[in-house]
């Protein structure tokens, strides 16, 4: 069994840099899972792990043999490096580098009456990961991340999510290619925005449908306003004019899913 006790270990240095650095993250094609639900949701979504790394006095070897295969490499870690790469103090002490995929929109596999959540010029990683749990929760066909501000495997975005990154389809793409997309596919679009929209609630979401949603500060861009099926808005009742992106994507999905019949 390989062990590393040491922070200065080169293999260590490097998985730091995949935590903080998406360039990193871009040219080695790998990035860090924290956390063994994660990491199994990571699995059964078809992500290729690498190699895991845990603590022996949080987690044993045979307990891991339960969601990570046997050709997977383990290395056992003391608690100083574990603290060196961990980014939240709660997990079961396990670690793993996984393979990214490539998260091309042509990839996507859509059901014959799809439903859809585009969220386009997300910048905080914590949105964009609330973004996809939203997804999981609603169990829609796919997201589409629009001229996205992160890395989507920013390790916030992986713990934000709860492992939600790995359980619904992903598209990464700008918002010209993904408005070409959906129109060939002959999918409604519906943006969430104040300009020329009427009410959320009124619109019939049963034939294929994609619901878009901006950024709190600025919404969506013009070129999906241009090109949106209908406008829709969600009506405020307080003194403020918006909410968290990712509690409107969850009123509209599930306004979606409602009609729908679940």
């Amino acid at each position: 069994m390989k062990q590393i006790t040491s922070i200065q270990n080169p293999f260590i240095k490097h998985l730091v840099l995949l935590q903080e650095k998406a360039k990193t993250r871009k040219q080695s094609g790998t990035f860090l899972i924290e956390g063994q639900r994660e990491i199994d949701l990571a699995v059964k979504g078809g992500y290729e792990i690498e190699t895991v790394l845990y603590l022996p006095e949080k987690i044993s070897e045979n307990e891991i043999s339960h969601f990570i295969t046997p050709t997977v490499e383990r290395i056992e870690i003391s608690k100083e490096v574990y603290q060196k790469l961990a980014y939240r103090d709660t997990t079961e002490g396990v670690l793993a580098v996984a393979k990214t995929k490539s998260l091309q929109i042509s990839d996507l596999k859509l059901s014959k009456n799809p439903l859809i959540l585009v969220a386009e010029g997300l910048e905080k990683p914590g949105n964009l990961g609330a973004v996809l749990r939203t997804a999981d929760a609603a169990n829609i066909d796919a997201v589409i991340i629009a001229n996205p501000k992160s890395d989507l495997y920013n390790p916030n975005i992986v713990r934000s999510s709860v492992g939600c990154l790995f359980t619904r389809q992903i598209a990464v793409t700008s918002s010209e290619e993904a408005i070409s997309f959906l129109k060939e596919k002959g999918i409604n679009i519906y943006c969430a925005t104040l300009q020329d929209s009427t009410q959320y609630h009124t619109q019939n979401y049963n034939e294929p449908t994609a619901l878009v949603v901006g950024t709190e500060a600025t919404g969506i861009t013009e070129i999906w306003r241009k090109n949106s099926t209908q406008n829709i808005i969600i009506p405020m009742q307080g003194v403020i004019d918006s909410m968290n992106v990712s509690v409107a994507a969850a009123i509209l999905l599930f306004e979606a899913k409602r009609q729908r019949g679940f």
